[in-house]
């Protein structure tokens, strides 16, 4: 049976994006590859033809959801948001809520630190990307460059929200993604 062009590449990208999803919201571990493929409308034979193991998949939804992140932070500068509307956007309940479409950082760092260098390098290639980013968006230090005060930023944006995902108190959770926004704005202007 022949296909349209781009249908093995259109395939690919489908299984990635939804596997990238899957594993922010439930965790590379406990997402199987039959269930990924199911909710991509295919069986599983179709996973081999596209990649080689589960490891490969992974690396590949960690990176698109790192570009799109990316993506999204480059979007903001060009409609000119300042460093603490990218932080409130990073720490607010429809993140904390959506782990699926969110931070690949905050929703499967341990699992990335697990995976073989292939998959830990791709993971610090594209944060090294979003890192330089988020970096122009800091006023300039006499103390720290603003590549470390972004790096800083960040893992706080993303342990806040880790932990304010950890609590079963909404209110509570709220509160801790507000001290985070605080105490990475008091790093911006550090």
């Amino acid at each position: 049976m022949r296909f349209e062009k781009g249908h093995k590449e259109n395939t690919r990208r489908r299984i990635i994006d939804v596997a990238s999803k899957r594993f922010r919201r439930e965790g590379a571990a406990a997402s199987g590859l039959a269930g990924i493929m199911s909710e991509a409308g295919l069986t599983n034979g179709a996973f081999y033809p596209h990649f080689e193991s589960k490891e490969t998949l992974l690396r590949e939804a960690v990176v698109s959801a790192l570009s799109d992140q990316l993506a999204n932070l480059e979007e903001s500068r060009t409609a000119n948001f300042g460093i603490e509307d990218v932080i409130r956007d990073y720490l607010n309940v429809r993140h904390l809520q959506g782990t699926e479409n969110g931070c690949p950082s905050a929703a499967l760092l341990p699992e990335i630190g697990r995976q073989p260098d292939s998959t830990r390098k791709a993971y610090e290639d594209g944060l090294a990307r979003y890192i330089e980013t988020l970096a122009s968006y800091l006023p300039a230090s006499a103390s720290f460059s603003s590549d470390e005060r972004a790096m800083a930023i960040f893992s706080l944006m993303v342990g806040t929200l880790q932990i304010a995902r950890a609590v079963s108190v909404p209110s509570k959770a709220t509160g801790i993604l507000e001290g985070g926004v605080q105490a990475a704005l008091t790093l911006a202007k550090a």
